[in-house]
């Protein structure tokens, strides 16, 4: 196991753009409509998490301001857990909040270790 050590870094820049990539497609969905429209009201409580995440994901992704990114993101997916789903009852596997938690530390995470060594942040160093 000693072996995949090596494979740190890059994995790291692996989940970065996984995650990135995740959460983008839920901002193009409720802003671009694309592939399907959620379509929140402009102005709304969606609207505007569409927008952070659309924006935030996008930045994560490249790994430009990754790091800055990647806090934002994981307050907003905190406070999706707390809004929309933790009232709906204490478990996540009960009240659909798993993937909003994981996300939550993933962006956590990601905040606190870095963009990894292929991202534009790197580049910039």
């Amino acid at each position: 196991m000693e072996n995949l050590s090596r494979y740190q870094p890059a994995a790291l820049s692996l989940l970065r753009v996984a995650a990135g990539l995740l959460i983008l497609s839920y901002g193009t969905m409720k802003v671009l409509h694309f592939p399907v429209g959620m379509q929140p009201p402009v102005g709304s409580m969606g609207w505007i998490a569409g927008c952070i995440e659309l924006i935030g994901g996008a930045l994560l992704t490249i790994g430009l301001f990754a790091r800055p990114a990647a806090f934002v993101l994981s307050g907003l997916m905190a406070c999706a857990y707390f809004i929309a789903h933790a009232p709906n009852g204490f478990f996540p596997a009960l009240n659909g909040g798993s993937l909003a938690m994981i996300l939550c530390f993933t962006f956590l995470y990601l905040s606190v270790a870095g963009p990894g060594p292929y991202s534009v942040d790197a580049k910039r160093a």
